[in-house]
């Protein structure tokens, strides 16, 4: 399957739409999907029409069941599975954020693309579990799960490889919204717009800073918000806002 058909890319309205495209296979992770999505993230974070992206998978199943572990036994390599990586995301390179749409389970390395997401909507029956241990495998993307989610609830999740359900994935505070399967696209598309309307830079800024300061004191907490602000208060952006709110007219945001 050709890099394009195994992702689909559209835009519409500032949010870019990335979907694995492989339902016949539970949109599992292989070469072609990788490929895809590395490709699909270099245009969200370079093309300025785009101001959030949602990433889902094709049918009502499954958001990805994890990596292709036919296509992986197959190559037979032994080592960290780096034909896996899917770009930019994973490494922290896309400054807008990003919305999961899981529309059914999220299983191993498809739990991992949640976890690169910055926010999350569940269909009601969507599950998410981390697999690798029933089948011999390794988790070290999630190693930093343990701020996402309380770190008891990783432990479990991570040694027992029991999935758990979309209810209990918004208890813990991995997943934003529970809504009803039919209605998943347009609660998405509803949180990715009221995302899209905010003032571009001041909206990357809060996922850098949520980001950057996990883990840190208070004090380091501070030095690095202030600097990761300072460019957004001095920009052109933050002289339209106020008047904008003054006048009782939208904002023209431009990003700079």
């Amino acid at each position: 399957m050709a890099d394009q058909e195994a992702v689909l890319f559209e835009v519409v309205d500032g949010v870019a739409w990335v979907t694995i495209n492989r339902p016949e296979a539970r949109n599992a992770v292989n070469q072609a999907v990788s490929a895809g999505l590395a490709k699909a993230w270099d245009r969200v974070e370079s093309e300025d029409d785009i101001a959030v992206a949602v990433l889902t998978g094709a049918g009502e199943v499954a958001f990805s069941a994890g990596a292709d572990l036919k296509e992986m036994a197959a190559r037979a390599e032994r080592g960290l599975p780096s034909q896996f990586v899917g770009g930019r995301l994973a490494d922290g390179g896309v400054t807008k954020p990003v919305i999961a749409a899981v529309n059914g389970v999220a299983y191993a390395f498809g739990f991992n693309l949640v976890m690169q997401c910055d926010l999350c909507v569940a269909a009601d029956h969507a599950r998410f579990g981390i697999l690798e241990a029933k089948v011999g495998r390794g988790s070290p993307w999630a190693n930093q799960l343990g701020w996402l989610i309380p770190p008891r609830t990783a432990i479990e999740l991570l040694c027992t490889a029991e999935p758990i359900s979309a209810q209990r994935a918004y208890e813990v505070g991995l997943v934003n919204r529970v809504v009803a399967g039919a209605q998943l696209k347009s609660a998405a598309a509803e949180l990715a717009a009221a995302v899209a309307a905010n003032a571009p830079l001041t909206v990357r800024a809060g996922k850098a800073m949520v980001r950057a300061t996990a883990g840190l004191s208070p004090a380091e907490a501070a030095a690095i918000a202030d600097e990761i602000y300072e460019p957004v208060y001095a920009s052109d952006d933050a002289q339209e806002g106020p008047p904008a709110f003054a006048e009782k007219r939208p904002p023209r945001w431009q990003g700079r």
